[in-house]
């Protein structure tokens, strides 16, 4: 079955009439939404997937056992990809379209994890790690902007945000497998292999689904661009898409150069717009999500509790808590809005690493009989409960449509592989930082990145609820070009 023939997907959205616009009412949307965010459930699997897999890599391959280095390797080799794979990724977007773009990134995937699975040595595996990677990079920049190209306004922060709630699932998933394959022979080849499954189905589909609305009306075919529209909107709205579409495209034509990554530095409005992108970005990652989600088991321990089982255990309560807050946060964040929800969600980030960094310090000066302990996984589940619905969709968001359409490729590539290289720092960082200062410091250090990321995002990251591309890219203009009270008023 095709997308197209999903019941309810002539259900188009029209401005004109009374009914509101919600989260499920074109199910041809949602379709879109859901096969292109299984580029995200790659995300997630892959960076959740290899904690288990290393613990049998390490037991078939003695020279990983040895080697902390090569432990290393093959867990951020993933990330070195990712990083590679991102910053192409806006290019190839731009160039070849975002359907295409989702479809390199799946084969690409697909090669990777078989011959992850069939590695006869480590050095083998480092390279599938990579190629896993470079995957996972073209699919984050690529995913959130076929979702919001193919959005309407009023829920594309909801929508997008369903990409989140794939990653965040994906890696609830790959602890799910991990424990499932526990005690089947070849453990972490089935482990590594299994993650091209999803690639491969997403391929499948993705053959069936159009391209980008946007990205053909200005680049390639208008009719084909209508046709697609035709089943987003109906005929009031309809032609307003095509209106503001057929405005860009004269924008795009009066341009005398092709854009380029120094125009996004020199254009002083594509340069706030960066700032703000790319800050989000890596604050999300500098205020120590995937220190929680690489390391949770590792804190677990370090609170006291020396047990594997039960450190696995709360782990897995952890990711199953970073799904469901995405769930919430795809609710708000076109309700109450992406700047109020991430100032939100970085108030009890703040409170949490605080707690977090007390509970250690305690912990650390006597005996406490475990009550410490229990303080601490307290703080990671409430810093859990305040991430996940605000900074972990809103940069991701944010990102998807605040750039001009001829930027909005390279620009998300570029924030993108901002938010890989700050996870690739912080994930090779925090023990180190944690056996120097101690645990408590290390989560105070944090606790103090998210104040100046709660300043950064009150001054720099405007309110882009319900706003059309268009009315977005006048905001960035308009700071860029008008007074101080011009930019006071646009904060608002």
């Amino acid at each position: 079955m095709t997308i197209e023939s999903l019941p309810g997907s002539s259900g188009f959205l029209d401005a004109g009439s009374d009914k509101k616009i919600s989260y499920f009412s074109n199910l041809y949307v949602l379709g879109l939404t859901v096969v292109a965010g299984i580029g995200g459930l790659l995300f997630g699997y892959d960076t959740g997937v290899i904690s288990g897999a290393l613990l049998y890599i390490r037991d078939d391959f003695e020279a990983v056992n040895r080697s902390s280095f090569l432990q290393e390797t093959i867990v951020s080799m993933a990330l070195v990809g990712a990083i590679i794979g991102a910053a192409a990724g806006g290019l190839i977007n731009d160039v070849y379209g975002r359907k295409k773009a989702t479809l390199i990134a799946d084969i690409v995937f697909i090669c990777g994890s078989i011959v992850m699975a069939a590695a006869p040595d480590p050095y083998v595996l480092i390279l599938g790690r990579l190629l896993v990677g470079l995957g996972v990079g073209v699919a984050s920049v690529t995913a959130p902007v076929y979702i919001a190209e193919a959005s309407p306004s009023e829920i594309r922060g909801g929508l997008v945000s369903t990409n989140v709630l794939m990653i965040t699932g994906g890696q609830f998933l790959s602890y799910l497998v991990n424990l499932a394959f526990t005690e089947v022979p070849g453990t972490w080849r089935w482990m590594l292999g299994v993650s091209g499954v999803p690639a491969l189905i997403q391929f499948s589909f993705m053959i069936f689904l159009p391209e980008s609305p946007r990205w053909l009306y200005l680049k390639k075919d208008k009719s084909e661009a209508v046709a697609v529209l035709s089943k987003i909107y109906g005929p009031y709205r309809l032609e307003e898409e095509i209106e503001q579409l057929s405005t860009a495209l004269e924008e795009e034509n009066q341009r005398e150069n092709a854009v380029s990554y120094w125009d996004v530095f020199k254009l002083k409005e594509i340069r706030l717009a960066f700032l703000a992108g790319a800050g989000l970005q890596a604050f999300q990652q500098f205020t120590g999500i995937n220190t929680v989600m690489y390391y949770s088991p590792t804190i677990v321990q370090m609170a006291g509790f020396s047990s594997n089982e039960l450190a696995l255990l709360l782990s897995l309560i952890v990711a199953a808590m970073n799904a469901a807050g995405t769930v919430l946060g795809i609710y708000l964040i076109d309700n109450f809005g992406r700047r109020k929800l991430a100032l939100s969600s970085l108030c009890g980030v703040i409170v949490s690493l605080v707690l977090l960094s007390a509970a250690f310090f305690l912990e650390s000066s006597g005996s406490s009989n475990g009550f410490y302990g229990w303080i601490a996984v307290l703080g990671l589940a409430l810093y859990i409960a305040c991430f996940a619905p605000g900074m972990g969709p809103v940069p991701w968001t944010v990102n998807s449509e605040i750039y001009p359409e001829a930027y909005r490729g390279i620009c998300g590539g570029m924030s993108a592989t901002v938010n890989w290289i700050s996870n690739l720092i912080v994930a090779q960082s925090f023990l180190s930082i944690a056996e120097a200062l101690g645990t408590g410091a290390t989560f105070l250090i944090l606790a103090v990145v998210a104040v100046v990321a709660f300043m950064f995002v009150a001054m720099y990251v405007p309110e882009t609820k319900g706003l059309t591309f268009e009315e977005v890219e006048k905001i960035w203009k308009e700071r860029a070009w008008s007074s101080g009270n011009g930019r006071e008023r646009l904060l608002e």
